[in-house]
Order: C-alpha cells, then structure tokens, then sequence
C-alpha cells in the first residue's frame, strides 16, 4: 500500500492480527534523506548465543557475537564491550533468552550514554534471534530496520526440548528425571521419554495453530538422524510447511524449535 503515515499503517496491521515480514521504502525527497543518513551511519548487530554453531550461523549474518558459556549467563559489562567491539553508532541488540532482559536492558541504557544509538529487541529465544537477523538490512533507516526486525522475531513462536534433573511438578503434570520436556514459549507443555517423539508432538501442537516454516537447531550431541525424522514427520503432517536446520551445538537444550 501507498501510505503517508507508514507507522500509522504498522499499527492497523497489529491490530488486525500478527503481521511480520513487513518493508517499508520512501519515495521522492524521502529518499534522498534516507540515503543522506545512510551515508554517515554505521550499524551492527549484538546477538547472544548459546552455542559454537549458533555463534558461526549469526557470525556469517554479519552480528557481533556474545557467546553464553553454559551456567554462566553474560553480565551487562560483556554486552556493553560487545557493543563497543561493534564499532558502531547504531547497534541492534538480541539477547535472544527471556532470563536477559533485564541484563540487556541495563547494557543498551549504558551504551547510550557512550553516544550509541541502541534498540533491544526483547528476542526470547535464539530462534527468534535468526528470523530477525534474516530480515536485517543494514541499508534500511535504523528505525525501519527495528520494526522489520521486532515484527519478524513476534511473528516466531518458540519451543526447546530439554531433560529434567529432577522430579518436578510442570503445567503438564510431574515430570521424573530423565524426563523429556518440550517447552513451548517458556511453559512445559509435553512430557516425553525420548527426544524424536516428544519433538514431534511438540511441532504437532504448535502448527496446529499454523505455520509457513519450521527452524530445527541441534544441540550438542544430538544426531542428524533425529533432524531428518522431525522433516519427515512434517512433510508427512504439514505439505505447505518448510523446514530449515542448523547445528546449534548449545549445551542447555538438545533442540530448539521456531515456527514462522
């Protein structure tokens, strides 16, 4: 659509449902300010990551990388170097774990007052981490950028398969250690005994609410057998749905599932 008021428009389309993928591009003299901006800024991307392969997959999109040892989540101080090892004036920041939030926050608040123009994307998940990094265009006006961004990591639900330590009671029931747990947007949702199938139940009830791509990231450990049964099970079940992977190699989780 032709619009003035492109923000006005963004806000009709949250209110009619979950838009993402969305572009925005100005014509005539807007241009040329665009282009004018473009010319003196320098922008990054801060993604934390939990894994070697995650660490290689947001490298290669072109982020700065904060690597998460396992139990031992980044201090503010390590994201505030991350920004400034960016090197640049505008700098998009993917803490990409729910525990970060506060963490992230005070880092952006700090890299502020070094004169860096910062904006948290309040990602969740490292899934939601690469559907932002896949819509980035560094060309694009900051602000432009952000909302792409923002919309496209919103539009990703997320799950993790993990292995309980311990007896615990969960929203779905009492889980014994050893116990497969799939965790969907943060809640435990199904208890498994093995990885494959508890996965597949998993992307079962989360595409029950529908879904154009399916994001499978291996943890350590786990064997590609177990990516290719989870393709399979979703070209059986779900003909429109794509399905990418990638070898995460994270510690925490042995899997992590995105639906876009």
């Amino acid at each position: 659509m032709h619009v003035d008021d492109a923000g006005a428009a963004v806000e009709a389309g949250v209110d009619a449902g979950r838009p993402y993928r969305i572009r925005i591009t100005h014509f005539g003299a807007a241009a040329q300010e665009r282009d004018r901006v473009r010319e003196r800024a320098q922008r990054a991307v801060v993604a934390v990551v939990p894994g070697e392969g995650l660490a290689v997959l947001c490298a290669e999109a072109g982020a700065t990388v904060v690597a998460v040892r396992p139990g031992e989540p980044p201090a503010s101080g390590e994201l505030v170097e991350a920004v400034r090892r960016a090197h640049a004036r505008e700098v998009v920041l993917l803490p990409n774990d729910a525990d970060l939030r506060h963490t992230a926050a005070a880092a952006a608040e700090q890299a502020r007052t070094e004169g860096v123009r910062v904006a948290l994307i309040p990602t969740r998940s490292p899934v939601q981490g690469i559907a932002a990094l896949a819509v980035h265009e560094p060309d694009r006006r900051f602000d432009e950028d952000v909302v792409a961004m923002t919309s496209a990591a919103g539009a990703t639900r997320y799950a993790e398969l993990v292995v309980a330590e311990r007896q615990a009671w969960t929203m779905a029931g009492v889980c014994q250690a050893g116990d497969v747990l799939g965790l969907i947007d943060g809640d435990v949702a199904v208890i498994g005994a093995e990885l494959a199938a508890t996965a597949e139940t998993v992307l079962d009830r989360m595409l029950a609410a529908g879904g154009e791509m399916v994001t499978l990231v291996l943890g350590a450990g786990v064997p590609d057998s177990v990516a290719d049964r989870l393709q399979r099970h979703v070209r059986g079940g779900h003909l429109a749905v794509d399905t990418v992977v990638y070898r995460g190699g994270q510690q925490s989780a042995p899997l992590l599932i995105g639906i876009e």
